[in-house]
Order: C-alpha cells, then sequence, then structure tokens
C-alpha cells in the first residue's frame, strides 16, 4: 500500500530514476577519512554509497596499489619515523621504483589533509587492491549489505610511461588480470583520463565498461571524436555540465557521472539537470538525495 501512494506522487520514470542513482565516495570518502584507504571505504559504504571511486598505481614488484599519485605525497603522508616528506622529496619517493613492503611502512593518514580540516586522522597505510576489495567484500557480507560496485582509474600520462608506471598494455594487463579473477564483470568499470587507456581496453577487453574523465572545455562531441567511440560513462568536472550536455550523452546511451560534487546545493542542482549519478568526498551529504 506503501508504494502504491508512493507512485501517485511519482511516475514511474522518476521512480525508477529516484531508485538509480548513483552515488560514489570519492577516494572512499574524503572529506571524512584519509583518502584511499580502506577505513575510508567502508565508511563510504556505511553512509549508503552505491559505488567506491579510487585510483590505482602500480609497484616495483608489480603490485595495484590504491593511491591516487604515483608518490609519497608531502601534503598527506610521513616517513616511516615519523617525519615529514618535504616537496622536493616526494617525487623522488616514485611508488614505481618501491616495492609494496617500503610502500606500507608509510603513514598516509595521521597527517590529516589541509583540504579537509574536519577529515578524522589515523595512521593508515596506502592498500593494495586485492587487499581493498577483499575487505570491502567481507564487510558486506558480515553485515547483510547489498553490493557496490568500484569505479577504478588508472593514473596514467604519456609523461609517466616507465617512470611512474608501467606503459598502456602492461598497466592494463596487470589492472584487468587483477581484477577478473576477484570481480564478477559488471561490479567495476575502469576510468581514465588518459585516452590512450581507454582505447586499449575498448579493444583488448570490449566487455569491460569504460568512463572517460574530462577536465577540458571542449564539449562532449570532440572529446567523442578524440576517443574514437562513445564510453559507457562521460564524467566530466561538474562545473563544465548543462542539461543540453546531459541530454546529448544520454541519447548516445552515455550515463553522466560528474566528479567532485561537495556541496548539497550543487549536488541538487546536477540531479534536477538530470545526471546519473555523483562522485563526492562527503557521501553523508548525498543521503536521501533525490
Amino acid at each position: 500500500m506503501r508504494l502504491i501512494t508512493v507512485l501517485t506522487f511519482l511516475s514511474l520514470s522518476q521512480f525508477a530514476y529516484a531508485q538509480s542513482l548513483d552515488i560514489q565516495g570519492h577516494r572512499g570518502a574524503r572529506g571524512l577519512l584519509p583518502e584511499n584507504t580502506i577505513p575510508a571505504f567502508i565508511r563510504a559504504i556505511d553512509e549508503g554509497v552505491q559505488t567506491l571511486e579510487l585510483d590505482v598505481v602500480i609497484t616495483k614488484d608489480k603490485k595495484v596499489l590504491v593511491s591516487h599519485e604515483p608518490y609519497m605525497s608531502s601534503s598527506i603522508c610521513s616517513k616511516p619515523d615519523g617525519s615529514g616528506i618535504s616537496s622536493e622529496e616526494s617525487n623522488a619517493l616514485n611508488i614505481y621504483q618501491m616495492t609494496y613492503e617500503q610502500i606500507k611502512s608509510y603513514d598516509c593518514g595521521s597527517k590529516g589533509n589541509p583540504r579537509f580540516p574536519k577529515q578524522e586522522k589515523m595512521a593508515v597505510s596506502k592498500p593494495l587492491l586485492i587487499d581493498l576489495i577483499s575487505q570491502v567484500e567481507a564487510y558486506l557480507k558480515k553485515n547483510g549489505l547489498s553490493k557496490v560496485a568500484y569505479n577504478i582509474e588508472l593514473k596514467s600520462s604519456p609523461k609517466g610511461d616507465n617512470v611512474y608506471h608501467p606503459g598502456v598494455e602492461e598497466f592494463s594487463t596487470i589492472v584487468y588480470d587483477l581484477l577478473a579473477a576477484s570481480l564478477p564483470m559488471d561490479r567495476f568499470n575502469i576510468q581514465s583520463f588518459d585516452f590512450r587507456i581507454l582505447k586499449y581496453w575498448h579493444t583488448t577487453y570490449p566487455k569491460v565498461r569504460l568512463a572517460a574523465l574530462i577536465e577540458n572545455g571542449k564539449g562532449v562531441e570532440a572529446n567523442l571524436r578524440d576517443l574514437g567511440f562513445t564510453p559507457n560513462i562521460y564524467s566530466p568536472y561538474h562545473i563544465l555540465l548543462n542539461k543540453e550536455m546531459i541530454s546529448f550523452c544520454q541519447q548516445k546511451n552515455m550515463k553522466v557521472i560528474p566528479w567532485t560534487v561537495n556541496e548539497r546545493s550543487a549536488m541538487e542542482r546536477l540531479v534536477e539537470m538530470g545526471v546519473d549519478g555523483i562522485i563526492t568526498d562527503f557521501p553523508d551529504r548525498a543521503k536521501d538525495l533525490r
């Protein structure tokens, strides 16, 4: 009876949309807990997200590490002895030249993040992707929670090839092999600003859903021409979007999921314009967003 009552106020299409809005926790829940750490992803789940958004890089021993930068950031990380990392030292602490044994001794949570003063501080290291997936899946099962998706960004650039990460083919193969052995294909997608990555996955792994990350003002059509195919998801910086662009993308069967939307008013404006989801540092602010 309650469902019938609700549907008298919402059309069927509106009701379906209200249920399908994809709230994604950016780097877990960066506004609340240290970014790209297992506690941050668990917190995002507790806040009700449908998708965990994260970044991956590759270590010297070819492990997939969850990290936004391919180095130890001076802004958020500390050395194993607890001392700070200078900006000059930061780039030299190249994750692609460090083993995971070395990496896990760095604390990337106790220092906090100056951009997020209310973020809870804690001693925590950058996790391996396989450990993140294992612990998230165990948490979901233990607590009887719905499955979440994983939106995984490969941090790649032409200048970084064989310096901060492997080349496109090797990088992609390492990540694909791990994911194919760990998750069903419908539980993850790959995103990147590096169109070389997206083109490679489109050709080599055609069943994997892909998201084009956009931070330029060239417009949808120009970006699609550069990409050479229509991805499953168009994911621009949120201030670049307007209602016409959203409609254009959806007519091409692309979902529109902008980043990184942290103010409730901006979330509501984007939902009103018709986006399919939002990526946010503050999943707690997106609760009951309709």
